[in-house]
């Protein structure tokens, strides 16, 4: 079977362990350690269950384990930095002791949190406003020589081109980081469904999202449980949205996608194995007759 010549691969260095993108979907499995997170708030603030749950991500096929200690939810309450670190801090520590070959990413917009989570043993930052909500986010990725996931984020969904619009985004975060000593094999994008845009934006973001390979960097795309699919289900309620993300997700690694952030990682994790038989011929895994 011939390899797809249209899908390019990366080798993305983080700390001692390496992450590699093309080949296949990567499953980013979500630990929100948060009181008032919209799907799973209050499920895994205890250490133990918030540990036990990595454990069952890792085993269902997450290779990241994405640790947040703030709702970013629409109508969040902001904690402050030392809140933030007090909840992420213990749990990167234990995930780490548990998993050591896993993957850490820590979910945060402020400096001195991902400077807290990667001391702690976090590998990659995965920040919501992309190096533009904290200026001194840039440097501490610099400085710790960690890959960063830049998404893209606006207070108020007014548009004159979407995708056009969105690139220019990327490129003033992309300019950020290189201008702080971040190295452009370091920079993840991250289109921001659900953040800044209408349900019909995130839907158009989705058919469109393969523009956004004009920038020469790997897509993450994090379409879990999130409103506009409860929307278009007919209000269906976060935990009831799982068919609805996994029709997301199939079509994001269709259109580029090279990492799904996602609650539900057993599901997609068969979801994107499925899709990567389907686009991704002869790397995907599935070896036919």
């Amino acid at each position: 079977m011939l390899v797809d010549p249209g899908r390019k691969t990366w080798s993305i260095p983080c700390g001692e362990r390496t992450l590699h993108l093309g080949d296949r979907t990567v499953v980013m499995g979500i630990l929100n350690v948060t009181p008032d997170s919209f799907s799973d708030g209050g499920q895994f603030v205890d250490l133990q269950t918030a540990v036990l749950h990595a454990l069952r991500m890792k085993a269902e096929g997450a290779e990241i384990i994405d640790i947040g200690g703030e709702s970013t939810r629409p109508g969040y309450t902001q904690v402050d930095d030392d809140e933030e670190i007090a909840r992420v801090v213990p749990v990167i520590q234990a995930v780490r002791a548990a998993l050591p070959d896993v993957l850490i990413s820590i979910d945060t917009y402020k400096a001195s949190v991902a400077e807290a989570a990667l001391q702690a043993g976090a590998d990659l930052i995965n920040d919501i406003w992309g190096l533009q909500y904290d200026r001194l986010m840039a440097a501490v990725a610099a400085k710790y020589g960690a890959p960063v996931v830049v998404m893209h984020n606006q207070a108020e969904p007014v548009y004159h081109d979407l995708i056009h619009d969105m690139v220019a985004f990327f490129r003033r975060s992309i300019r950020l980081a290189v201008e702080a000593g971040v190295t452009p094999d370091r920079i993840i994008i991250d289109p921001g469904f659900g953040f800044g845009k209408t349900p019909v934006q995130n839907l158009e973001l989705l058919r469109r999202m393969s523009e956004l390979k004009l920038l020469g960097r790997p897509i993450l795309l994090g379409t879990s449980r999130k409103s506009t699919i409860g929307k278009v289900l007919g209000d269906l309620p976060p935990q009831e949205r799982v068919e609805g993300t996994a029709a997301t997700v199939a079509i994001g690694i269709q259109n580029g996608a090279e990492i799904v952030r996602v609650h539900d990682v057993q599901e997609m994790k068969r979801v994107a194995q499925m899709t990567d038989a389907i686009v991704r011929p002869g790397r995907g895994g599935f070896v036919g007759a």
